[in-house]
């Protein structure tokens, strides 16, 4: 992308996916960019929502201090969920105190607020991809979440990836998730304690 400046931009761009075995059950996440840039994680017992947020909020703690980002960040998500809690439903949350409408809690509240808190100043763009269709980049991350899921409701060894070489940001309160977070090499899918 060519800025006004006329310096040209990097736009890094990503899937982001969840999945949870019996919803709620063993549940993994992961995100895609290329074979080198990629992450997964998960928890012996989530829900596809919550691996679904947690895949965008690694991502976009992974990249948030990235040299040539100016562009922003495009992720592919075939959540809608995910999608309308970034782009329609968290400021009107927010300025309620953190209730829906109908003043009952947010379901996910605290990945939900993590979410808030990685956008900030951020510029990110959402796009929606029909899942197991086909796309590229959603089936690897789609690969990736479910072969961590599996690895937890197993209870052996599941690759979290390389990422981009970045710690991730402090700011996660539970330590259910918080044992999603990634490993620098093999990990065994057990809950950890937190990294971050």
């Amino acid at each position: 992308m060519l800025s006004l400046s006329g310096r040209i931009e990097r736009v890094i761009t990503a899937a982001a996916d969840g999945s949870s075995l019996s919803n709620p059950g063993p549940a993994g996440w992961a995100w895609y960019v290329d074979d080198e840039h990629w992450a997964s994680g998960g928890w012996s017992t989530g829900t596809n929502n919550m691996g679904e947020l947690m895949a965008v909020i690694d991502l976009l703690r992974q990249t948030a201090r990235m040299p040539g980002d100016e562009g922003g960040l495009l992720i592919f998500c075939d959540s809608q969920y995910v999608i309308n809690i970034a782009t329609v439903w968290m400021a009107g949350w927010k300025r309620r105190g953190w209730r829906k409408n109908d003043n009952k809690p947010i379901l996910n509240l605290d990945l939900v607020q993590q979410l808030d808190a990685a956008l900030s100043g951020r510029k990110v763009r959402f796009e929606w991809v029909k899942g197991h269709a086909g796309h590229p980049l959603n089936e690897e991350a789609d690969t990736r979440a479910r072969a961590a899921a599996t690895a937890f409701r197993d209870g052996y060894a599941y690759e979290p990836g390389p990422g981009f070489g970045f710690s991730v940001a402090p700011g996660c309160s539970d330590d259910a998730i918080a044992s999603a977070s990634i490993r620098p090499t093999l990990a065994l899918a057990a809950e950890q304690p937190p990294l971050f």
